[in-house]
């Protein structure tokens, strides 16, 4: 894992998201440091999907400011928050692929649209973004229906960094997986990390992914951010959740692989 270099990437402050008279979040501040893994995670409606959509700009938050690259994204003229957009990429939940496009169109569109890519160029650079997540050359002409999970998450991963992002965001990125592809998915998170130099903000409930990819953890709580800190020290953190959740039989099994891989 790497040391943080202390630029500040992402910086929320005194966040607030509000669903009618329902707070999710109030007063919440987070910084996410450049070339780091940080895992958000948290209880159900903790907002955690919800802190991301605010930070990247899909939803405005009721208050508080959100600060990407040094840059208000929502504050923006439309042509700079365009140029701001293509700094950061996307992986949703459940892949988001467009269901009429194989998976060499759904990378190609984004360098079609967003940075005025021929066809020919975009197809391209779909095969080598295929490339780099590791599917094979074969993939490009399917369809998402005839993927496996494994390969929905990886196409949509390939789509996500197709516009070479500074910034990547992920929102249970392992969700569905076995452990086998679970853990094959995380190995190549590092290494594209490392290779890229990207920061990535990664929502997860999985606890392997924690242990074996992320730099810092932030836990969501109580309507903030109760701890961003090592795995070691939030583990430790006097709250009934994350000792329910750290500590609990699953938490003990990831430690314990963690510690083992360690050792090898």
């Amino acid at each position: 894992m790497v040391s943080r270099s202390g630029e500040v990437v992402i910086q929320v402050r005194g966040l607030d998201n509000r669903f009618g008279p329902h707070a999710v979040h109030e007063g919440l501040d987070l910084d996410v440091y450049r070339g780091e893994i940080l895992g958000v995670v948290g209880g159900s409606g903790t907002g955690k999907s919800v802190l991301l959509r605010s930070i990247v700009g899909l939803r405005r938050p009721s208050g508080g400011e959100v600060r990407l690259l040094g840059q208000n994204l929502l504050a923006l003229p439309e042509p700079e928050r365009v140029l701001l957009e293509r700094r950061m990429g996307v992986l949703f939940q459940k892949g988001a692929l467009f269901s009429s496009l194989t998976v060499a169109e759904n990378i190609a569109l984004a360098l079609i649209e967003q940075a005025g890519l021929s066809r020919a160029d975009a197809a391209y650079l779909a095969s080598v973004k295929l490339a780099l997540v590791g599917l094979p050359a074969k993939a490009a002409a399917l369809y998402p229906s005839e993927l496996s999970g494994g390969m929905i998450k990886r196409a949509a991963l390939a789509r996500a960094l197709a516009l070479d992002p500074d910034v990547l965001f992920l929102d249970e990125p392992t969700a569905g997986l076995d452990p086998i592809a679970a853990a094959a998915f995380d190995r190549l998170l590092l290494t594209l990390r490392d290779a890229l130099n990207l920061t990535v903000f990664l929502v997860t409930h999985d606890l392997d992914t924690l242990y074996s990819s992320c730099d810092r953890v932030a836990v969501l709580a109580h309507k903030k951010v109760l701890v961003a800190d090592r795995l070691a020290v939030v583990a430790v953190t006097d709250d009934a959740w994350v000792q329910d959740y750290f500590h609990g039989p699953r938490g003990r099994a990831a430690s314990q692989a963690a510690e083992l891989a360690c050792k090898e």
